[in-house]
């Protein structure tokens, strides 16, 4: 099995992560053109996961900064003044954090999520097979009849004030990382005057639905799997389970097919342990 060269791969990460010098993302603009490049990034940098992020894009490969006024800290104001512009997907979805995605590959993630083309009735499904809470489909259920709201609201018409405020978060993040809602605004409510605004993904992007119809599971493991690669270069299996939550059988089988298409090759890396899926033209 061939080997690859660590400092190529470096080489190349500081490309597809924007950390090239005199290549930071700089504007609303760049960072769309970033998201749309790279088909789906993090917001920030997450520990443990390799993923393009607009922070460091922005920022640097630096931790992001606790200080308010530190300059990249401006990709909070792009990210909110973008939320109803519908120019790109924006919600807690991998690793339930907080995940751009182009519009383009919107659909591969749509096609893998627990909606099977009905929004008025999809949850409820969800919910009578244990895959959502009974807080998560209160969220659902009050979206769906009143229309977008803002956190507090939200928790209010849900009858969730009593509730733990991580058990109402949790409802939030599993409807966002199963594509049933997003946050569509900010609004000036709550103690800091600042909220999300959430609405249902079907009545944000309607046509969502039948762009991912004619998707199957298979390939959509398979266009986000090589994403992913083509924007870390090097990863081992277990990086895919990690990052997309899949079953390990079928990031096999995802893996098998990059393997068997030639997107991918087996390498080793030279000081670790462990098979890695490596671009062809890294090795």
């Amino acid at each position: 099995m061939p080997a690859f060269d660590p400092e190529r791969l470096k080489a190349y990460r500081a490309r597809t992560f924007r950390l090239s010098p005199g290549k930071p993302v700089s504007s609303p603009a760049e960072a769309l053109d970033f998201v749309n490049e790279r088909g789906f990034i993090h917001f920030w940098p997450i520990s443990g996961v390799d993923l393009p992020s607009l922070w460091t894009a922005v920022a640097g490969n630096r931790p992001v900064a606790d200080a308010h006024d530190d300059p990249g800290h401006v990709t909070w104001g792009w990210k909110d003044n973008s939320l109803d512009k519908r120019v790109w997907y924006y919600a807690k979805i991998l690793r339930r954090k907080a995940t751009f995605s182009s519009l383009e590959i919107a659909p591969y993630f749509y096609a893998l999520s627990e909606n099977y083309g009905s929004p008025e009735e999809d949850h409820i499904i969800a919910y009578e097979e244990g895959h959502l809470t009974l807080a998560a489909k209160q969220v659902y259920d009050v979206l769906l009849d009143k229309g977008a709201l803002d956190t507090i609201s939200l928790r209010k018409e849900a009858r969730l004030q009593n509730a733990k405020e991580s058990e109402f978060n949790r409802a939030l993040e599993d409807l966002q990382k199963d594509f049933k809602i997003l946050p569509v605004g900010i609004a000036e409510a709550g103690a800091w005057r600042y909220s999300y605004r959430y609405d249902l993904t079907s009545r944000h992007f309607p046509d969502l639905l039948e762009q991912a119809r004619p998707i199957g599971e298979g390939e959509a493991r398979q266009k986000l799997a090589e994403l992913y690669l083509r924007s870390v270069g090097a990863a081992q299996a277990r990086d895919l389970v990690r990052l997309f939550g899949w079953p390990q059988e079928l990031v096999r089988r995802t893996v098998d097919k990059l393997l068997q298409s030639g997107k991918v090759v087996e390498a080793e890396h030279p000081q670790k342990p462990g098979v890695w899926l490596v671009l062809p033209e890294l090795v």
